[in-house]
Formats: structure tokens, sequence, C-alpha cells
């Protein structure tokens, strides 16, 4: 397994170990002790999927209190996925990073707690699996408007396909510092 940093501190890419043979490919999604060691402990409670389809973009999503740390793949296409740090005091509040995860690369990326998640559909469906570290609280749950220009995201796409609630956000400026977590150091 290989792991790369990116311009967020705690934001991770993986590369896991993949064996391929005539047969197909066989690899670990998630080891607790392996990726332990590579600095992600954290205790998964909940799965999620989601399929869309292309031109969807889903986000910018974010719990607290009940703040959690994300582990995303792609199982089948291909989407541009973007984390943003939203803890108040942070030195890169606001700022975000993003790549490109596609069932044939099979990287995963790790978004810690305190950082706003979403994505957006590159190929004609895909299928998007993620582990949470804490349950879904409808009461928690706050999002960012995907075309903030605070933020300034640079997506692949102009004219998304947005959920009622996704099209609602608000910009980050306007989020009161209490409904976001707090930078902890």
């Amino acid at each position: 397994m290989k792991i790369l940093e990116t311009s967020l501190k705690g934001v991770l890419i993986i590369e896991p170990d993949v064996f391929t043979d005539q047969r197909g490919f066989f690899m670990e999604t998630f080891h607790q002790e392996k990726y332990r060691e590579h600095g992600i402990d954290v205790a998964f409670v909940q799965d999620n999927l989601s399929y869309s389809v292309r031109g969807t973009m889903r986000g910018l999503h974010y719990q607290h209190p009940h703040d959690q740390a994300k582990l995303i793949q792609v199982l089948t296409g291909r989407v541009f996925d973007v984390a943003v740090d939203i803890r108040s005091g942070s030195p890169t509040f606001g700022q975000w990073t993003g790549l490109e995860l596609d069932s044939e690369s099979r990287r995963q990326i790790f978004i810690p707690e305190g950082f706003a998640h979403g994505f957006c559909v590159l190929s004609e469906r895909a299928v998007v699996t993620y582990k949470c570290t804490d349950f879904y609280a409808p009461n928690d749950e706050g999002g960012i408007i995907w075309s903030d220009p605070y933020v300034g995201i640079q997506w692949p796409i102009t004219d998304p396909l947005l959920s009622e609630k996704d099209s609602k956000y608000p910009l980050l400026k306007d989020i009161p510092p209490d409904r976001l977590p707090p930078y902890k150091g």
C-alpha cells in the first residue's frame, strides 16, 4: 500500500496493493492494522453506497458536532472528488484539494474529521462507496454550495445535476463558526 499526502494535512490518497492475474484482481479495501500503521487510526461505524449518473454533483457535505472522517473509493466509473477544510481557525480554512477517483486505478481518499466532502460524476454512471467514523445525524448535517467563489473549486463540470438540498447550501463565509468543527492544531 502506498500513501500520498495532499496539500491539506490529513487528507491522504491511498493506493492499495492490487493483485491481478488472468482471473481478474484482488485487493483489500480496508485493513485496520495496515491503515493504522500509516496514521489512519479511526473506527469506522457506517458504510455508504452511492449510485449516480454523469453530471451529478453530491456535496459539499459535512456533519457537526457528529463529525465524520471518510474513506472513499469508486467501484464503477469515474468521479472528481473534493475535500474542503472547514475547521474554524485552521490555517488552511477554506482551502480544497481534489482528484479523480476511478474503478481502474482503485485509489482511495481518506478525509479526516473537519472537512466537507463532495464529488461530481465524470463517467456515464458511478458507484461510490465510503466508510464513515460516525453515524448519519440529520440534525447535525450541513453543507456548502458547490460553486462557492471563496473556496474556488475548479470543478470539471459547469452545470451539475443537484439535489434540491445541495442547491440551497450557503457560502462558507455565511456559516456561523459554532456550526463548523473547530481546528484542534
